[in-house]
């Protein structure tokens, strides 16, 4: 079952587009990873897939409801974590879980001391004298304390030392073990490539690719080989994402390989040391961002 589905979804900010017809599916148990620089549509996105603003054309759903004419209704099911939380920071751990359960269902503070006490926070310290790392964990309590289907997180780790950050990313996969969907929106790819079973690129509002992370493995390629005399055309193996080279050495990065015509390179007379190898998802999103039509 897809978990979140957005088609054509567009939104714009005078004469902007954010987001340019954006088609998404994420399915259920998935850590669904949404890449892209700053000021891709990321967070315009996340804002659409929270009911916190609508679209202007196409449509977004969480559990088969639109997003925007069920917004309340989805909040007890979907937890959220903004890249910038914002607490009463003269409050304790303890007050600010007390505060937000008057906004909740039975069982919301219960759950809430459940995972602080799984974070090792202090439920005495004051939420202004805490670490960034125990801030970003009262976030992360506050919104699985609603005990969500669905978790989105915005930059989750903006601002996080490394060590904080992995151990931070490292709790979504026991998260979604227990059968949670999560989508992460980064830009810090190649941390979020440790948790990831899925990933979507977008770039100035549009989606470059989205597929599962060993799918995406097949799909993008770098070839690399030595030639004697004149260098074979990329173009004969796929789609070509990137080329370069120096004197006899020859790399391209491809997009859908062609297996029949990489199995007749490696019979080529005059071609040597032939490798095929996967990419990580740094250097894929730097490879489709220099594609030539891409805007």
């Amino acid at each position: 079952m897809e978990i979140i589905e957005t088609h054509d979804l567009c939104k714009s900010f005078d004469s902007k587009r954010a987001v340019d017809r954006l088609t998404l599916t994420v399915p259920r148990g998935a850590i669904y990873a949404l890449l892209g620089d700053n000021g891709a549509g990321k967070t315009t996105t996340i804002r659409m897939l929270t009911g916190l603003a609508p679209p202007d054309s196409g449509t977004a759903t969480i559990l088969g409801q639109d997003c925007w004419a069920h917004a309340v209704g989805l909040r007890t099911k979907v937890g959220y974590v903004p890249e910038r939380p914002r607490f009463y920071d003269w409050m304790t751990v303890a007050e600010i879980g007390w505060f937000t359960a008057g906004f909740h269902e039975k069982g919301y503070l219960e759950r809430f001391g459940e995972w602080t006490r799984k974070f090792e926070l202090d439920a005495k310290s004051r939420l202004g004298k805490i670490s960034k790392g125990e801030y970003a964990k009262v976030g992360l309590a506050l919104a699985l304390a609603i005990d969500p289907a669905v978790l989105i997180l915005d930059e989750p780790t903006s601002g996080l030392d490394l060590l904080v950050r992995r151990e931070f990313l490292g709790s979504m996969v026991g998260l979604a073990a227990e059968g949670r969907t999560i989508l992460i929106s980064s830009h810090q790819i190649a941390e979020v490539e440790r948790i990831a079973s899925h990933a979507a690129f977008i770039s100035h509002g549009k989606l470059l690719l989205a597929a599962p992370l060993d799918e995406l493995r097949r799909r993008i390629v770098r070839l690399k080989l030595r030639f004697e005399t004149d260098p074979p055309d990329p173009a004969h193996f796929g789609n070509v994402l990137q080329k370069d080279g120096s004197g006899k050495l020859w790399q391209a990065v491809l997009q859908d390989p062609r297996e029949e015509a990489l199995n007749e390179l490696r019979r080529t007379p005059g071609i040597h040391d032939i490798e095929v190898s996967p990419l990580h998802l740094e250097e894929i999103y730097c490879a489709l961002l220099s594609r030539p039509n891409t805007t």
